[in-house]
């Protein structure tokens, strides 16, 4: 596992109140934050009408994406995907489900077409122009990890760079009873063999997963995608090392060369 390296050429970040990854960078350094924050992101990748409508879901995915693209000065129609997300959509799954069981032919056309776990990458790739694969991962409170491995494992196998995007939403309603999260919370990296940036490398082992204590993951911590948070934490502040948990007893401990 230690084999699996990569620079990261761009990152895209997005939380409430932390709209971009100078933002989030800043708060993590020092505390501070903007002044105002926009309240939903607006990813330019869609049309206006299509960007009204976009769950958030779509909207954090596609913000963050594009983001890590303009900072790796990569062209979106040319990178391979990685979508992760540990449950997709939860409004749009708990109005599904409250809908079929009450009534079941009032499902939204429109709805039921954002409901699938793919649904952020099929908007990427037909916004960018994107023929390259795209996969949409999850894997509970192991996925962040997962998809980085699985984005690394691409880059090993012959891909010369590949975008990574992790998002999750607010559970509303009586899946939120079940399933926690809270806010809305995205960030993207774009992978490549070589060139300038942060040099990571992975190693998976055996292990629990530690609390994670940086002032983004305390910031977001409610979100179900805050597991990735360690590694943002440790970018934004030079550390070394970031610790994701990777699945049941199993850590991937990413090291961080600069």
């Amino acid at each position: 596992m230690s084999a699996l390296t990569a620079t990261i050429a761009g990152i895209g970040f997005w939380t409430d109140g932390l709209p971009d990854w100078d933002a989030a960078t800043a708060f993590a350094r020092d505390g501070v934050r903007p002044d105002t924050a926009p309240a939903r992101p607006a990813p330019q990748l869609l049309a206006p009408n299509e960007r009204r409508r976009a769950p958030g879901s779509v909207a954090v995915a596609l913000e963050v994406a594009l983001a890590a693209c303009r900072a790796a000065d990569r062209d979106p129609a040319t990178l391979p995907s990685v979508f992760a997300s540990t449950h997709g959509d939860l409004a749009i799954t708990d109005y599904m489900c409250e809908t079929l069981a009450t009534d079941p032919t009032a499902v939204s056309p429109t709805k039921f077409h954002n409901s699938v776990h793919n649904a952020a990458a099929g908007y990427w790739t037909i916004g960018a122009g994107c023929t390259e694969a795209a996969t949409a991962i999850s894997a509970f409170d192991g996925t962040f990890a997962q998809g980085l491995l699985e984005a690394m494992l691409q880059l090993a196998s012959g891909s010369e760079a590949v975008l990574l995007v992790a998002y999750d939403t607010a559970a509303t309603g009586l899946l939120g009873t079940v399933t926690h999260s809270e806010g809305l919370l995205g960030a993207a990296l774009v992978l490549s063999r070589g060139g300038a940036g942060p040099r990571l490398s992975l190693d998976l082992r055996d292990g629990d997963d530690a609390p994670a204590t940086g002032p983004l993951a305390a910031l977001a911590a409610r979100n179900a995608m805050a597991q990735m948070l360690p590694l943002f934490d440790a970018l934004a502040c030079g550390a070394p090392e970031a610790r994701l948990k990777a699945g049941p007893h199993r850590q991937l401990v990413v090291e961080i060369a600069r």
